[in-house]
């Protein structure tokens, strides 16, 4: 059986892929931060099933995680995950309340995608291992962040009634915010 042979893209793609996904995570991050803000802070605590994390400590994945895999893209290395001291330093040094949370995340996500927005094309087009599980150019993993990040923030809008806050608007109306058209 003969496969074929996949051909790597162009360096000028990886710059223009780039340039695609940061407007799209740029996007994402407004609605990200409204709704880690949306989070009651007497309701951090808060879990949906007893396997589930709390509202906090999600809301607190999202923020960091998001943060930490960008700049480890900028870095072409995603060894900070593989850091349990810095792992736990990062986490401990996080705001405990939802705005503080929201607005820390707004500004460390925004200087994380400015990173890899001075990327070179052939730094984007460097192959970065993902503990053996994934190599792939560095610029691919934008979309696994992209992606990672609307999963949890879906999780986590689950929470917020239940929490006793609204939803927001996410892509078009919720109930407590009704699409405008």
């Amino acid at each position: 059986m003969t496969t074929a042979t996949q051909v790597a893209p162009a360096t000028e793609f990886a710059a223009g892929f780039r340039d695609l996904l940061l407007k799209q995570l740029e996007q994402e991050m407004k609605t990200t931060k409204r709704v880690l803000a949306a989070v009651p802070d007497s309701k951090r605590d808060h879990k949906l099933d007893e396997h589930s994390r709390t509202a906090g400590e999600l809301s607190e994945h999202i923020a960091l995680s998001d943060v930490q895999f960008v700049d480890g893209i900028a870095a072409l290395s995603f060894a900070i995950f593989t850091d349990q001291e810095a792992c736990q330093k990062a986490a401990a040094s996080l705001p405990k309340n939802s705005a503080g949370l929201a607005e820390w995340y707004e500004k460390n996500f925004s200087a994380a995608l400015n990173k890899v927005r001075r990327m070179t094309p052939e730094q984007l087009s460097t192959k970065i291992d993902f503990f053996g599980a994934f190599n792939l150019p560095a610029h691919e993993y934008l979309l696994f962040v992209n992606n990672h990040s609307i999963h949890h923030r879906g999780q986590l809008a689950c929470f917020l009634r239940p929490c006793g806050s609204k939803v927001p608007d996410i892509y078009g109306g919720s109930y407590d915010e009704p699409w405008k058209g």
